[in-house]
């Protein structure tokens, strides 16, 4: 981290230090370095023993952790040279971040955002990683609701927007459609004259001292496991990561850095990942979250995937979609009919509209969480199947994956 001294920082809560000077951020004692600020969240309090013994120069009990994090986030930011990438959208920002990241990392020091390091907490965390030399730092901004990317732009202060695509999600918070493009612009909105958006093509943009780039539909060429997008070769055969690449790369054009060759993904856990399942099975975990926009696309990645294996389909609810989440549940069972799923384990309230709508799917299950659609997928998962496992992050559905995952261990 670019270090700050002590006697910079105002009043943020009960500090206390053995040194003057900060060179790191963590709210994990685990992670803490000599020189780091451990600052204690929720539990945190129970660990600044353990942070003060791994040679943390300062601990940090804040009074109002966000603000406590914005200034931190604040301060580093003003002091580093790095061009800020901000991305956000309906679906795909993390692995969008993560294939930003690695176009970048041969041609500039790059930080990147770890996981889903997107909200109040993550992206200062993340911005208190820049360094010196940084020259880029891609940042991932998460929308629960009106305000919250501004509010993390006025932290970031990101020179090149970028929103993966629009779909219906959170509306629980923001009403409809409307509202997630309205929420969603807040992070062009936040554009320095000159700076650059990256959106989508039925994007509203209403500046005129801000480049718009429109990335089209990508040209796919396969090459055995891989996929060659823009002249450049990705680790991935996915089609929608084939578009969040193409998203990327023009990020990358924005940036004014060259295209690679050729790259090698490391994305983010839980969303995609692939493992062999006994009998030549293969299991998709995409548990990290869902939405209607993304489980069409992992539905479709099921069905180009499976071959002539027998298609399974364990998916979850989808949360935060307001009045209408009965409607886009069945609309999902449709799509999972229409994708020649054989079986279908739908876990939770929610998803019982899957069922609903799934007509002529042969098995049709349902568990009420986690643990029973792991017991419902241990007996109608079969030697040599095509599993696909998905839902939204509360419904937890990771530990279906792990469950299948630990049999062909």
């Amino acid at each position: 981290m670019i270090p700050l001294r002590l006697d910079e920082l105002p009043v943020l809560g009960e500090l206390r230090a053995s040194a003057d000077e900060l060179t790191g951020v963590q709210v994990d004692s685990r992670r803490v370095r000599p020189g780091d600020l451990f600052v204690a969240v929720g539990r945190g309090v129970d660990f600044l023993d353990d942070a003060r013994a791994q040679g943390a120069a300062a601990t940090l009990v804040p009074e109002r952790p966000f603000e406590a994090f914005a200034t931190l986030g604040t301060l580093v930011r003003a002091r580093s040279q790095a061009r800020v990438i901000g991305i956000t959208g309906s679906t795909g920002k993390t692995s969008t971040k993560d294939i930003l990241a690695a176009l970048c990392a041969p041609s500039a020091r790059t930080v990147a955002a770890e996981a889903s390091f997107n909200n109040e907490i993550g992206v200062p965390l993340t911005l208190c990683r820049l360094e010196p030399d940084t020259e880029v730092c891609i940042l991932e901004l998460a929308m629960r609701g009106f305000g919250q990317i501004a509010d993390l732009c006025r932290i970031a202060r990101p020179h090149v927007g970028v929103v993966t695509n629009v779909g219906p999600v959170h509306l629980e918070l923001v009403g409809s459609l409307e509202g997630v493009l309205r929420a969603k612009g807040e992070l062009v909105a936040s554009l320095p004259p000159g700076g650059t958006a990256v959106v989508p093509a039925e994007f509203p943009v209403q500046r005129d001292d801000v480049e718009v780039v429109r990335p089209a539909r990508p040209e796919v060429e396969r090459d055995g496991e891989r996929s060659v997008v823009g002249g450049v070769s990705f680790n991935f055969t996915t089609e929608h990561q084939a578009a969040n690449a193409a998203v990327a790369l023009a990020a990358l054009d924005a940036l004014e850095l060259p295209r690679p060759d050729r790259v090698d993904i490391e994305f983010s856990r839980w969303r995609g990942e692939e493992a062999p399942l006994p009998g030549g099975g293969l299991l998709i975990n995409d548990a990290y979250n869902a939405n209607p926009v993304s489980m069409r696309a992992a539905l479709s990645h099921l069905a180009a995937t499976a071959g002539d294996r027998r298609r399974v389909a364990i998916l979850g609810d989808m949360a935060e979609l307001g009045p209408g989440a009965p409607t886009f549940h069945e609309e999902i069972g449709r799509e999972v009919a229409r994708h020649g799923v054989e079986t279908l384990v739908a876990v939770g309230e929610l998803a019982r509209g899957y069922l609903a709508g799934a007509t002529g799917v042969p098995i049709l299950l349902w568990a009420p969480d986690a643990e029973a659609a792991a017991a419902e997928a241990a007996e109608v998962v079969e030697p040599g199947d095509c599993v696909l496992v998905k839902a939204s992050r509360a419904v937890g559905l990771e530990r279906v994956a792990e469950a299948l995952a630990a049999v062909s261990a």
